[in-house]
């Protein structure tokens, strides 16, 4: 089954943190991609640009709005994801336990609904 484990943390905490921090950060990630790879676990994954580049799409009776966003009232953003293919949810918990940024922020489960029709 498919899970997408969505890395959330603190914007502002993270960019304190100096830049050899979060290059380790991000080179545990991309270890953490090849192992997942190896294990034929890897589908995707990568960070997000900051929620400053952000856009909100909406539509309502028809018309879109565009708005810079987001503005949700939050301490932690959506930092970046890892797409993976594990047997169930307690393997994928084992793997969300790999992810560097549950050190730092939250690191949300969710399994991907699949549906008929997509290419």
């Amino acid at each position: 089954m498919q899970y997408m484990l969505l890395v959330h943390h603190d914007e502002e905490a993270f960019m304190k943190l100096s830049e050899a921090a979060r290059r380790r950060m991000l080179d545990e990630s991309i270890e953490l991609t090849h192992q997942l790879h190896a294990s034929g676990q890897y589908l995707s994954a990568s960070p997000l640009q900051p929620t400053s580049t952000a856009a909100l799409v909406r539509v309502r009776d028809g018309k879109p709005t565009v708005t810079d966003g987001p503005f949700v009232e939050t301490k932690e953003q959506l930092a970046g994801y890892f797409l993976i293919d594990a047997g169930d949810l307690n393997e994928a918990i084992l793997i969300a336990n790999r992810v560097p940024g549950a050190r730092f922020g939250t690191v949300e489960i969710r399994p991907v609904k699949p549906v008929s029709g997509l290419p």
